[in-house]
């Protein structure tokens, strides 16, 4: 069994037990699960249901595994040609991290 679901306008294929890195929101102090209602696509052994756009009372449950943490470092540099003008910066994503535990169909 597995679901499609958005999330911050990124699509993730996921089944029960896997880990996905989302990005950060505001939560309670207490959050311990994060629930995505927003599916697009719901699989079980060959029955398929795909929403126009979404699919009719199903979300994805996971629990929190991590609050929040920083992805890996993206290189910016910007370069003009004969100009003197170059730039270097860079950027980290912060993400949660969220082991999905039950797929609602």
């Amino acid at each position: 069994m597995y679901a499609v679901i958005e999330d911050s306008g990124q699509q993730f294929r996921v089944c029960e037990g896997d880990v996905v890195n989302v990005d950060v929101r505001d939560l309670p102090e207490d959050a311990k699960e994060l629930e995505f209602p927003r599916v697009l696509l719901v699989s079980t052994e060959g029955n398929v249901k795909i929403g126009t756009p979404l699919v009719g009372d199903a979300k994805v449950v996971g629990e929190i595994l991590n609050d929040e943490f920083k992805g890996e470092k993206v290189q910016i540099f910007k370069f003009r040609r004969r100009k003197h003008s170059r730039r270097k910066t860079g950027h980290r994503q912060k993400y949660i991290q969220v082991r999905i535990t039950k797929i609602v169909a």
